[in-house]
């Protein structure tokens, strides 16, 4: 229990320090970072080193040994993780959000204390099996089913693209219960499986070649087990309701994994800039380059801004399902900004930058999954967009400016806002309508948790320009969701579109 007492009783600024420095000496001292590109999964004794730390016990309440599930910590541990590795982050973020916390909420209390203890003794790792192969963002379609026979659930089904396949040794297990007629029932039931058991034991049917994230491995897995009736999830109302409260908390909290991923390519960009002379002057005074760093600035700013307001209602006391509209904000948003920051780094790094150890070319494939697992963005700017025209309906508010500025999660910023916004919305708008809109909507839902942690003493220059920033991102955004195109596949394209035959 010695590492255990050593991470709860020491200071979280100590902490959080010791972490940092042992990522430091693990990633560039004792083994070389940069070949995690080219090989499959960390390396054992660099993953030894880093969980001796008992990093996820940030995640675990203090009555269990951890240091007391608190937010601010646990998305501070994501951010040092991601500034060095966003793959490490990821696997904490899984753990955390995914298992530790909905086990920590929901789990029964006669096995808590044995779960938890294997995290912070036995470094051990957990994550949660959702999607299946027919079964992707439809979640409340999935095939797997649990029928209770003698004091066990047989669950039985296929899951796949979990994260951590074939690592972790623990899984939260969703199905649905098995009616006598033949039919599953509505709503979605949570199981913990544990690996060290036998008749829990997940089959690895096969492990995905994925194209970034190389150190989490994915795979398709074949579900046939039996688990004891006190490993099921309690929900306080319905399993359905605990999903969206497990997914919207986690999607609240992915701006930790991103706050220190843009927070790397940042100093990164700055650092090259500074040092690159091109036509005898610093490649950083040219004004595209002062652009694109500004932008990568701003999402520093605007994520940083995210993890001011995690912190704030994201714990597992509060139930974070009635809170979709900030989830998929901050998913979505952070998530681009992420991708789009690794991109200008990439272009900034020219020629170098397109080697694959390229610290921007391994952000890109990384960062790119985040705009897709959880939710594709363009189905949660789409949910967003729907949300907020539902509210607007509900209110008898058909104009955005005045709807926004009597929104609670707006009401700070929507001035700021007043010359883009102040048209009405009637009527269903198409899909490709609502992916804009909603885009609009994140970027403005987002832009008040800048304000507000402006208010709080964040330095007002970055404030100022993370505002300008996404006012510039709305006003592009509103052109084209004022431009209707019709433009639509053409499936038998081939004829007549040969330009060689009109030479």
């Amino acid at each position: 229990m010695l590492t255990t007492e050593i991470s709860s009783s020491t200071s979280y600024t100590d902490f959080l320090n010791s972490f940092k420095d042992t990522l430091k000496t693990v990633f560039y001292e004792r083994d070389n970072i940069e070949k995690f590109t080219q090989n499959r999964g960390f390396p054992a004794l660099v993953l030894r080193d880093i969980m001796a730390h008992a990093p996820l016990s940030v995640a675990i309440q203090k009555k269990y040994g951890g240091r007391g599930a608190i937010v601010k910590e646990c998305l501070g541990l994501l951010s040092a993780s991601s500034y060095e590795s966003l793959p490490l982050s990821l696997t904490f973020g899984i753990n955390i959000a995914l298992f530790l916390e909905p086990v920590g909420k929901y789990a029964q209390e006669s096995v808590k204390q044995g779960i938890f203890s294997r995290f912070l003794t036995k470094q051990n790792l957990g994550g949660l099996m959702i999607t299946e192969p027919d079964f992707g963002s439809d979640a409340l379609g999935m095939q797997t089913s649990n029928v209770l026979k003698n004091g066990k659930y047989h669950i039985k089904g296929i899951k796949h693209w979990q994260g951590l396949t074939s690592l972790a040794d623990f899984w939260l297990m969703t199905s649905r219960s098995l009616k006598e007629d033949g039919n599953l029932g509505r709503d979605i039931d949570f199981f913990i499986t544990d690996e060290s058991k036998p008749e829990q034991r997940i089959v690895v049917e096969e492990l995905y070649n994925n194209i970034g994230l190389y150190p989490i491995p994915y795979g398709r897995n074949n579900v046939d087990i039996m688990v004891p009736e006190e490993y099921k999830l309690i929900p306080e109302t319905t399993g359905l309701k605990l999903m969206m409260d497990l997914l919207h908390r986690s999607r609240i909290q992915f701006p930790g994994m991103g706050m220190g991923f843009i927070h790397r390519m940042l100093d990164e960009a700055l650092k090259h800039t500074k040092e690159r002379i091109v036509g005898g002057k610093s490649l950083l005074e040219l004004d595209e380059t002062k652009h694109a760093i500004g932008r990568m600035q701003s999402a520093f700013t605007i994520s940083s801004a995210m993890c001011f307001k995690s912190c704030q209602f994201s714990s597992i006391e509060n139930n974070m399902a009635p809170h979709g509209v900030e989830a998929n904000a901050m998913k979505a948003l952070v998530s681009d900004m992420m991708y789009e920051s690794s991109n200008r780094l990439t272009q900034l790094f020219g020629a170098k930058g397109y080697r694959e150890e390229s610290l921007g070319a391994r952000g890109i494939v990384d960062s790119r999954p985040f705009q897709i697992f959880e939710g594709a963005n363009e189905m949660l700017y789409s949910q967003l967009a729907e949300m907020i025209a539902k509210l607007m309906m509900r209110k008898k508010i058909p104009n955005l400016l005045e709807f926004l500025s009597q929104y609670d999660l707006t009401d700070k910023v929507a001035d700021r806002f007043k010359s883009m916004v102040n048209f009405n919305i009637e009527g269903k708008l198409p899909q490709r309508k609502l992916v804009i809109l909603g885009r609009i909507l994140a970027r403005i839902v987002c832009g008040q948790q800048v304000v507000e942690m402006g208010i709080s003493g964040f330095r007002p220059d970055l404030i100022r320009d993370g505002l300008d920033t996404l006012k510039y991102d709305v006003s592009g955004f509103l052109s084209a969701f004022k431009f209707s195109t019709d433009v639509n596949p053409v499936e038998e394209y081939s004829d007549g579109s040969v330009w060689l035959d009109l030479c």
